[in-house]
């Protein structure tokens, strides 16, 4: 007879301990068990590429919660497990080690696997992703061998890494596919900014490269571009992106897109079967799961925010540029301490603060309340936010 539990949490990243957590917040007192593929209990990722890497936070400083807390709160912690099929009729899982594992509701918060290079040569040893644990560890081990590496993709881990392999004193290349870096999720002006913030530090990076081909004697040596350019590597770390991990939700007949597909309260269309983070594409304006299961309905509508560090630079992100029709720089790139704040339908959706805390604070205020301050004011620096936040 298989164990049961009554939430059982598929993923031990952030999505998933979150879950937990405010399970038990919401005064949830059932069993709780999470199921993650490391062997690790949850930890915050956005250090793999930042602090970790530079050697300047341990490991333990990255749990977001010390392992005994999990026991204390009775979450169950099955590591080092996969889940190989999702039976919803039934509601039982088919783990990676033979068991069987039946639930009351599920939350899955699997996240996503990183995109792997589709050309020849990208399973060569030295090839590397950055997305856990093992990944930086991996990368850390080769450093001592390394002089030139090659980061492939200029979005914002492959930006992130470049940063801290250059102040390791690395030689690095950054290689882009599009004509700019970050052009999938921030406006010209902030990619212009850090691509000269690049190339002032040394790295070489080129925009409209296409990766045609990794060579090497089992390990890679050399990255081949499709206008013949040929160049020799140590190493190279790939960024660019990931895919959602739903493969047991889409057997299973989950409706998805980018994701799982969730309404406001992160429900899939799957009986009992919830999902958020980074696998799950929610369509609220912007659930939380957790206070829909716990007899507390409230549909999701958390503001998005990101951050980003890059040598001395503090990027801090509110909202979603997607879609903008019209982008205003608040200050001067030059002094490198500047906003650029994204409209859509004259309404403030996001803002990218560099170095620039105040802004991100109070605009923070703006793109919740969508409101449509006057663009002069929006573009004047010594304007205070928070005096626009009644307009």
């Amino acid at each position: 007879m298989s164990a049961h539990f009554d939430i059982v949490i598929v993923g031990g990243g952030h999505g998933g301990a979150q879950a937990a957590l405010a399970l038990r917040q919401q005064g949830f007192l059932g069993s709780v068990a999470i199921i993650g593929r490391e062997t690790e209990p949850p930890y915050e990722r956005p250090p793999l590429s930042k602090e970790y890497l530079a050697g300047e936070k341990p490991f333990e400083r990255l749990y977001i919660r010390p392992p005994a807390f999990w026991a204390e709160k009775q979450i169950d912690m099955l590591l080092g497990l996969a889940v190989d099929q999702v039976d919803a009729e039934a509601k039982q899982l088919a783990l990676s080690d033979g068991r069987s594992l039946g639930y009351g509701k599920l939350i899955w918060a699997a996240g996503g696997d990183p995109r792997r290079l589709s050309c020849p040569g990208g399973d060569l040893a030295g090839v590397h992703a950055v997305r856990t644990r093992a990944d930086i560890d991996a990368v850390i081990a080769e450093l001592p061998e390394t002089e030139h590496v090659v980061v492939i993709g200029g979005g914002y881990i492959g930006l992130e890494a470049a940063a801290v392999l250059t102040k390791l004193g690395k030689r690095v290349t950054i290689l882009e596919a599009l004509p700019r870096v970050l052009a999938r999720v921030a406006g010209t002006a902030l990619s212009d900014f850090f691509a000269t913030e690049h190339r002032a530090h040394g790295v070489d990076l080129r925009t409209d490269a296409q990766v045609t081909a990794l060579e090497g004697d089992g390990r890679v040596s050399h990255v081949v571009l499709a206008d013949g350019a040929r160049m020799s590597c140590d190493l190279v770390i790939v960024g660019i992106g990931i895919i959602p991990s739903i493969g047991p939700l889409l057997a299973a007949g989950a409706k998805t897109g980018n994701g799982v597909e969730v309404d406001e309260y992160c429900r899939t269309s799957l009986p009992n079967v919830y999902a958020v983070g980074d696998c799950a594409a929610h369509t609220n304006g912007f659930a939380d799961g957790a206070k829909h299961i716990a007899g507390e309905p409230q549909p999701y509508a958390a503001t998005p925010w990101f951050w980003s560090n890059q040598y001395d630079l503090r990027l801090q992100t509110v909202g979603l540029s997607t879609g903008h029709e019209e982008a205003i720089l608040r200050g001067d790139p030059a002094t490198r301490s500047f906003s650029v704040i994204y409209l859509k339908q004259g309404r403030v959706i996001a803002l990218d603060c560099v170095n620039m805390v105040r802004d991100y604070v109070q605009g923070r205020k703006l793109v919740e309340a969508r409101l449509s301050p006057g663009k002069d004011a929006l573009a004047d620096a010594a304007t205070p936010l928070k005096d626009l936040i009644t307009s």
